[in-house]
């Protein structure tokens, strides 16, 4: 479809220049720009939510898609699919058609594509990292990279946390922090097979990292104890929180009740029993 084929047809709209485009998606990039300054024109008199405008916004959203894979094709390297890489950098075309105003007497295509390239680089910042990271300290790992590589090339070594702290305006801990944010950026499966002088070996990651917690088999016994601790009286629970939440001395739960240190040591024995008791017979 050529501009000369599109000037014979045209539609009712706006100031009636606009042209009919049976399939946007095969207008070439170079008529392409020539198009869009007549859409532009005429979205600026068009009323909103009308066929009419719709059928505009439409035309040049499909018209400059050409944009919106020539800058997906510079994050190729990224390996993600690239349809997914198409579809964000399609939101930032559009954010771009929505906001472009011919009286700034730049080229389209010029406004377009940081918008296109900036929505992109979002996706990747925003779903790329293996946990989630704040943002402060993903813009952080960018700038230290940057940083490192500038040191490394001047001084001929790498860098100190001292030194990267100074050129980037930072605290050494705040460098520690995102040199240590950078390892949520990938992430290894934890059944992935480690290589070693055995081949034959099925060692896993998961073989060698982490460690059994004491503490895990606590909160089974706690939650078999809520519902004992319930049954008890209001004098037994009171003095099971005295000793055991506020770990008050038998002789300060006395004082507390106005008991004798001797009183307190039964009733505790008593109740620690019965607890016990209702434990075994849970188990």
């Amino acid at each position: 479809m050529t501009l000369t084929t599109m000037s014979a047809q045209r539609i009712e709209a706006g100031t009636g220049t606009l042209p009919v485009v049976p399939d946007a998606l095969a207008v070439a990039p170079k008529d392409a720009r020539a198009l869009s300054k007549v859409f532009f024109q005429e979205l600026t008199v068009l009323e909103e939510g009308t066929h009419e405008y719709q059928y505009a916004r439409n035309t040049l959203i499909e018209m400059n898609m050409s944009l919106v894979r020539y800058a997906a094709g510079r994050f190729r390297h990224r390996g993600d699919e690239m349809e997914d890489i198409v579809q964000v950098g399609m939101i930032g075309l559009i954010k771009a058609i929505d906001r472009f105003e011919l009286s700034r007497e730049v080229e389209f295509t010029t406004f377009a594509v940081p918008y296109i390239v900036g929505e992109i680089k979002r996706f990747f910042r925003d779903t790329s990292w293996a946990v989630h990271v704040p943002r402060r300290l993903q813009e952080a790992r960018v700038e230290l990279a940057k940083a490192t590589e500038e040191l490394s090339t001047r001084l001929g070594r790498t860098p100190t946390s001292k030194e990267l702290a100074e050129l980037m305006s930072l605290t050494e801990e705040e460098v520690n922090e995102a040199r240590l944010a950078s390892n949520g950026y990938h992430s290894s499966s934890l059944d992935a097979a480690l290589s070693g002088e055995n081949e034959d070996s099925e060692a896993s990651l998961a073989d060698f990292i982490g460690s059994e917690d004491p503490a895990m088999e606590l909160v089974e016994d706690f939650h078999a104890l809520a519902p004992l601790i319930a049954e008890l009286d209001e004098r037994d629970r009171q003095i099971i929180h005295l000793r055991f939440v506020e770990e008050l001395t038998q002789a300060q739960i006395g004082e507390r009740l106005g008991c004798s240190q001797m009183h307190v040591s039964r009733l505790l024995s008593r109740t620690i029993k019965s607890l016990r008791q209702g434990l075994l017979e849970t188990g």
